[in-house]
């Protein structure tokens, strides 16, 4: 008798699953999409800027209070903050991973800045640019390029400032180098001021 109920138990749990594995085939047949949600098209991966690039950055641009700068790619806001906090501008970061954004959104609110700086989750390649008097960008030379169109829409007077990687076919204002110390690495920064000019 105890076998006769032990085999009845296994074949129950057999047809369970079966009828699981059925479900499942006959759910996925129909057309179901099971696969992981889709993840943000993240163009770049994340660096942190080292404060003194950050610093350099800003002093190259010269923002002055009254000002609005927009930081592509705004990572965890630092760009952003600085220039609110040191020179009194209004700041825009924009960044396409949800991680970032939160982690930026934190930053801002933990420096008091709400008022000032706002952190932005979109695609940088859709922004409209003309309201910015700065802009920042740490992106890489591909990406430059394809931000061109939007950057040529800048208002006369308007400063863009790269971190590493130039606008390819535009003459820059002025470029410098930066050595960052302790790690002793170069690192290159330039400056053009709007209207674009084609080399």
């Amino acid at each position: 008798m105890r076998r006769q109920t032990q085999a009845i138990l296994l074949g129950g749990v057999v047809l369970a699953a079966l009828l699981v594995a059925l479900y499942a085939y006959s759910v996925t047949d129909a057309g179901l999409d099971t696969s992981p949600l889709p993840r943000p098209d993240v163009n770049a991966p994340f660096i942190r800027t080292p404060d003194q690039i950050v610093r350099a950055m800003l002093e190259l641009a010269e923002p002055e209070p009254g000002e609005v700068l927009y930081d592509l790619g705004c990572g965890d806001g630092r760009i952003v903050i600085a220039a609110a906090k040191d020179y009194g501008c209004r700041a825009v970061g924009y960044d396409i991973d949800p991680q970032r954004v939160s982690e930026a959104r934190e930053n801002v609110r933990q420096a008091g800045l709400e008022d000032r700086v706002a952190i932005v989750e979109q695609d940088i390649f859709t922004l409209d640019l003309r309201p910015a008097d700065v802009v920042t960008i740490y992106l890489l030379p591909r990406l430059n390029a394809k931000l061109l169109p939007r950057l040529r829409q800048l208002r006369p007077g308007a400063r863009i400032v790269s971190h590493d990687f130039d606008l390819p076919g535009i003459t820059p204002d002025r470029s410098i180098e930066i050595n960052e110390p302790p790690r002793d690495v170069e690192h290159s920064l330039y400056l053009w001021t709007a209207p674009l000019r084609s080399e």
